[in-house]
């Protein structure tokens, strides 16, 4: 099987990397045409990919989306210089505390009135669905036609959001499985106590020693010079490693190390190889998308109801997130399109499914939270990959007749 999936997953690569300027000029995505892939090769159609749903396999996707996400919030951390980083750290705030609690209740209520579940159930949805993904925003936000298009705070701000709330959403989601399970909310806390300021600590000693060891180390000429990802990606295994063997919230320890390396080393001298590390990781993405699509749990989608199913995406999709940024607008300092824009582009992906999975290993696999959650999975990779170059279209007209009607 694996072999298979090599294959298929390297020529799948292959032909986004030979057509990469066409995919990025059309409605379409990296993880679109993956999640696409994975079905088509799936059980369902040729059975080329024979693998377990997620229902019965969570486990092994959990620790896929949990590598991937350490290495999609290094990018994220790296992905501007620092000053620039620390100069949003208001407004990104007010998204970590406000924007996300307010996706996940919106969420919560969504999933107990459209499918009929408990409280406990709709929680659990709720908490797993409410980070903004750093993996699916990073179509958005990177590239030559976002940087010539979206203003820069813009991109920063949804950029640095989509990196902090993937490992600050753990207390909901322990919220969450208090609710639904047998942990008990004193548990929850500490636990949550714990994991959160454990993996700050940890992870700021991390990445400013990994910076001040990569700096000494090339004024002393006792390190060969490549890649910066190469560096980036052994720290960020290392943070998340050591994490999970001293229970910590291994993803925002990486996201923090990534901060404190880029504060510390000379990250922000390299923005040329920078730019060569994103384009790297945006093909690290495909394989996992290729094995959601070959997994998707298409019996337990049409247990819930096909119309049950409808008004759920489009709910959570149109009500989860745009709301929630409207009502933020003037405490962001934001112009009504770049409301808009970061209202829609919250994408819900690799990081959702991370907690998902998270919830299936603690309580045990509910196959209603795993079929819903992935089919909002599956309905934002699409929506939010084929209105990406749209979207990019409608943000500079709108930029071009504010500038006009300010003249």
């Amino acid at each position: 099987m694996l072999d298979k999936l090599l294959t298929v997953t390297a020529a799948l690569a292959l032909v986004v990397a030979a057509l990469s300027v066409y995919i990025q000029r059309a409605p379409l995505s990296g993880p679109l045409l993956a999640l696409l892939t994975g079905i088509t090769f799936g059980p369902e159609v040729l059975g080329v990919l024979d693998l377990p749903t997620v229902v019965e396999g969570h486990k092994e996707l959990h620790e896929a989306a949990r590598l991937l996400l350490a290495v999609s919030v290094m990018a994220v951390a790296l992905r501007y210089p620092f000053r620039d980083v620390r100069s949003r750290t208001k407004p990104v705030t007010v998204l970590l505390l406000v924007a996300m609690l307010g996706m996940a209740l919106i969420t919560t209520a969504l999933s107990a009135a459209v499918l009929g579940v408990g409280l406990g159930a709709a929680a659990l949805l709720g908490a797993a669905l409410c980070p903004t993904d750093p993996v699916l925003a990073s179509s958005v936000v990177t590239g030559e036609p976002a940087e010539k298009t979206i203003t820069a705070r813009t991109r920063q701000l949804l950029s640095l959001e989509s990196g902090a709330n993937d490992g600050l959403a753990l207390p909901l989601v322990l919220a969450a499985v208090a609710i639904a399970g047998t942990l008990s909310g004193t548990d929850a806390l500490l636990e949550s106590l714990w994991q959160v300021l454990g993996a700050v600590v940890f992870g700021a000693a991390a990445g400013a020693l990994g910076g001040r060891v990569l700096r000494k180390a090339e004024e002393h000429r006792s390190v060969q010079s490549g890649p910066l990802l190469v560096y980036t990606l052994l720290l960020a295994l290392l943070v998340l490693g050591a994490a999970g063997l001293m229970r910590l919230d291994g993803v925002l320890a990486v996201f923090v190390s990534g901060l404190a390396f880029n504060a510390t080393s000379s990250v922000s001298e390299r923005a040329d190889e920078d730019k060569n590390d994103e384009a790297v990781n945006r093909f690290l993405v495909l394989p996992l998308f290729v094995v959601l699509g070959a997994m998707i749990p298409w019996r337990e989608w049409g247990e819930l109801g096909w119309w049950r199913g409808v008004l759920l995406v489009l709910g959570v999709l149109l009500l989860r997130r745009l709301p929630v940024l409207l009502a933020l607008k003037r405490p962001l300092s934001l112009t009504w399109h770049d409301t808009l824009f970061m209202g829609w582009f919250g994408p819900i992906g690799v990081s959702a499914l991370f907690y998902l999975t998270m919830e299936a290993h603690r309580l045990g696999a509910d196959p209603v939270v795993l079929a819903a959650g992935t089919l909002v999975i599956a309905a934002s990779t699409v929506a939010h990959g084929v209105t990406t170059t749209p979207g990019l279209s409608l943000y500079s007209r709108a930029g071009e007749k504010g500038r006009e009607a300010a003249r």
